[in-house]
């Protein structure tokens, strides 16, 4: 399916741009950000130029972005294949930040929610995944605002800062799903 704008009652969320790289710059380069989702701060516009051409550029990757200003805030994305959790092809993997000076404002969970929801709808997955790092709290209330259940902690999970993490897998059925629509 081509890259699509999705819509919230707050946000838009939109295939990134390499315009926005400067802006990926200023939300990544805060160390509250990154880490917590297993990359470290961007050091460098160049580098968040890269990681627009290199892992935001597929389909479903969205920059999440304010609909009243167009103001990038963040990031949802699903995942396929390989880069999932789920070893198949129609359950994707959730992944999503915000912005740390947006906390606390509900973005992550309507973001997640609509992406949710476009992964069902749109996309007729059987399931969702999605995962979070021990102890990162507001990512798990989300997955549990939205009706994921823990399936296992990974004591090795992936990250990209030279160290592993326990990483909790969570999982939404379309059934769960369709029980809260």
């Amino acid at each position: 399916m081509p890259h699509v704008t999705l819509t919230t009652k707050r946000l838009l969320l939109r295939p990134w741009t390499e315009a926005d790289a400067p802006r990926l710059f200023e939300l990544c380069s805060d160390p509250k950000v990154g880490p917590a989702c297993g990359f470290p701060p961007h050091t460098s516009v160049g580098q968040s130029l890269s990681a627009i051409r290199d892992e935001l550029s597929n389909d479903e990757a969205y920059a999440v972005a304010l609909a009243g200003t167009g103001e990038v805030i963040g990031c949802a994305s699903l995942r396929f294949g390989d880069d999932a959790c789920s070893l198949r092809d129609d359950e994707p993997e959730l992944g999503f930040w915000i912005g740390s000076a947006y906390w606390g404002r509900g973005f992550a969970t309507e973001a997640a929610r609509r992406l949710v929801g476009h992964a069902f709808l749109d996309l007729s997955c059987s399931a969702v995944w999605c995962c979070h790092y021990e102890g990162n709290e507001a990512s798990r209330r989300v997955q549990q605002k939205l009706g994921f259940s823990y399936v296992r902690t990974n004591p090795r999970g992936d990250t990209r800062l030279g160290y592993t993490l326990p990483e909790v897998e969570s999982t939404l059925t379309r059934a769960a799903f369709d029980a809260t629509r």
